[in-house]
C-alpha cells in the first residue's frame, strides 16, 4: 500500500515524488519506457524553475551540467534583452540537456526515498472511498491512496478517467534535430541570418564538435508517433533555404506540432493530473518543462497534508483554483506567439509593432515576468501587491531565504521578533531577522514560496496560519 502512485517520471513526476518525500509520503513512480532518454535536446529552466531548484537545494547541482545565459528574447523570439532590474537573484536561463534534468531529478526523488520502477505501463485503474487500485499492462494490481497522471500529453491516466482535453489540434509542424553539416560555418551563420528575419521556426545552431541544431518547418502535420526521416529535413532546407548544407548523420530527429489543450479538471476524487497530462501547447517561449515543474512543486506539500491528516477542508482543491488559471495564461501567450511567427504580411506587421513596444521598459518587463513565471500572483484575496506572489531569494541573517526552504515548509519571517507559530512548529518554521528585506513587517510563506499573508499580528497570523496549514497540534 502505498501513499502515492505517480504515472510518469519526466521533470514534473519525479519533482513532484520528491516534493511528497519531503513529508515522508510513501512513493512509487511508475514509468513506462525502460532506459532514461537517449537523444540530447537542450531545455532552458526560467526564473521561477531556477528559483525553485534553489528552493530545495539542488541548484548548485543542476548549474553544473548547464549553460547560463542572460534572460531576453523569449517572447516571439524578439530579440531584446531583459529589462534591468529584475526581481530575482536568478535573473537568467540555464540551458540544460533533457535527459540530465531528468537524470537529475529522478536521483533526487530516489534520495529522498522514491521508488521507481520503469518498464511499467499504467493500464487501468479504479477508485473508491479508500484509495486507488492501479492495474499494470502486465496484469498487476497495485494499491494506493491517490494517484497522480504525469504521463504526458497523450495522458492515459487522463483518458481512462475521462476528463476533457479541449483546445485546437495541430495547425503546422516543424522539425527538429541535431546532425553533422557539409559546408562552412561562415555559409551557415549568412543563410541563417537572412531568412531568420522573417522564419523564427528556422535556425540552425552549432550542438558540439561537428554537430548542429536544426530546426526547420515541416512540409505539413503528420502523425507525430512516426519520427521525421533525414531526407524530410533535407527536402525542407532546400525548399527554404535552397540548400540542405549537406546535412548527415544525425544524432536524433523528431516534430512537434502547435496542438494547444487544457484539461477541464486537474482532479476527480483521488486522481489527479499534472504537467503534460493536463495541459499542452507550442513550445514557444520554453515553457513547458517549467510549468509542469511548478504544477509539482504546488501540488506537492497540499497532497502531503491532506495525505499526513492537517490539511484543511479546501486546500488540495486549491491545486486547481491556482494552477488551471496559470495554464490558461501561458496557452494564451504561446498562441500569440505562434501567430507571431507566421511569415504572412498581416502577423508580420504586429510584430514589428510588438518589437517597437518593447523598447517601453514596462512592455518588455511585463511579458518577460509572464515567460519565466516570475509575475504569477494567486488570487489569496484582497491585500498587498506581494500577497500571492513568490517572495525572491533575499539576504536573512541566516545566509539566503531559499536555503531556509530545502525542506519543504513554511516559514514565517519576522521582523518584529514578537510572533511566533505556535502549535504549527511542526509544519511551519520560525525566523526572527529585524534586518530583512522586507515590504512589510513579518511575512508568512507556503512551502512553494508564495506569500500567504503579510502583516504584525498574532490573531491575524494565527487565523492564516488555519487557512494554509490545517488546526495546531496543540
Amino acid at each position: 500500500m502505498f501513499d502515492v502512485i505517480i504515472a510518469g517520471c519526466g521533470p514534473t513526476g519525479a519533482m513532484l515524488a520528491a516534493e511528497l518525500r519531503l513529508h515522508d509520503v510513501r512513493v512509487l513512480v511508475l514509468e513506462k519506457e525502460t532506459e532514461p532518454k537517449s537523444f540530447v535536446r537542450i531545455v532552458g529552466l526560467h526564473i521561477r524553475s531556477i528559483e525553485l531548484m534553489a528552493m530545495r537545494g539542488l541548484l548548485d547541482r543542476i548549474r553544473e551540467h548547464g549553460r547560463q545565459r542572460p534572460a531576453g528574447g523569449f517572447f516571439a523570439a524578439t530579440d531584446k534583452p531583459a529589462p534591468k532590474g529584475l526581481d530575482s537573484a536568478h535573473a537568467y536561463l540555464l540551458g540544460i540537456p533533457q535527459p540530465v534534468i531528468e537524470r537529475l531529478l529522478e536521483e533526487h526523488a530516489i534520495h529522498l526515498g522514491a521508488q521507481v520502477r520503469r518498464g511499467c505501463v499504467v493500464a487501468d485503474f479504479e477508485q473508491d472511498d479508500d484509495g486507488v487500485t492501479v492495474e499494470l499492462a502486465d496484469g498487476e494490481q497495485l494499491r494506493s491512496r491517490y494517484l497522480v497522471g504525469c504521463d504526458g500529453g497523450r495522458s492515459t491516466v487522463r483518458k481512462l478517467l475521462g476528463v476533457g482535453f479541449p483546445g485546437e489540434p495541430s495547425r503546422t509542424e516543424t522539425l527538429m534535430g541535431e546532425m553533422k553539416v557539409g559546408v562552412p560555418q561562415e555559409e551557415i551563420a549568412a543563410k541563417v541570418t537572412e531568412i531568420g528575419e522573417t522564419n523564427k521556426r528556422f535556425w540552425l545552431r552549432p550542438a558540439g564538435v561537428g554537430a548542429y541544431s536544426v530546426v526547420v518547418p515541416a512540409a505539413g502535420v503528420s502523425d507525430r508517433a512516426e519520427p521525421p526521416t533525414l531526407e524530410d529535413f533535407k527536402q525542407q532546407l532546400r525548399a527554404i533555404a535552397g540548400t540542405d548544407f549537406g546535412v548527415h548523420s544525425p544524432r536524433w530527429l523528431s516534430r512537434f506540432g502547435d496542438a494547444t489543450r487544457l484539461a477541464e479538471r486537474y482532479r476527480v476524487g483521488r486522481v489527479l493530473l499534472a504537467g503534460d497530462a493536463a495541459h499542452i501547447h507550442p513550445p514557444t517561449g520554453g515553457q513547458g518543462l517549467n510549468l509542469g515543474v511548478q504544477d509539482a512543486v504546488n501540488l506537492g506539500w497540499k497532497l502531503a497534508a491532506q495525505i499526513r491528516g492537517w490539511a484543511p477542508e479546501t486546500l488540495l482543491d486549491t491545486y486547481q483554483a491556482e494552477r488551471h488559471p496559470v495554464a490558461e495564461d501561458v496557452l494564451d501567450n504561446t498562441r500569440a506567439q505562434m501567430e507571431l511567427h507566421s511569415t504572412e504580411p498581416g502577423p508580420q506587421a504586429v510584430r514589428r509593432l510588438l518589437t517597437e513596444l518593447m523598447d517601453f521598459d514596462e512592455v518588455n518587463r511585463y511579458l518577460i515576468e509572464k515567460i519565466t513565471g516570475i509575475g504569477i500572483r494567486y488570487d489569496f484575496g484582497e491585500g498587498p501587491d506581494l500577497l500571492g506572489r513568490r517572495l525572491r531569494d533575499i539576504d536573512v541573517k541566516q545566509g539566503r531565504l531559499y536555503g531556509l526552504l530545502h525542506r519543504g515548509r513554511g516559514l514565517l519571517l519576522d521582523r518584529t521578533e514578537r510572533l511566533t507559530v505556535g502549535g504549527w512548529s511542526d509544519r511551519v518554521d520560525y525566523l526572527a531577522d529585524p534586518a530583512a528585506a522586507l515590504d512589510g513587517p513579518c511575512v508568512l510563506l507556503r512551502p512553494d514560496g508564495h506569500v500567504a499573508w503579510i502583516g504584525d499580528g498574532q490573531q491575524d497570523l494565527d487565523e492564516h496560519l488555519s487557512r494554509w496549514f490545517g488546526k495546531p497540534a496543540n
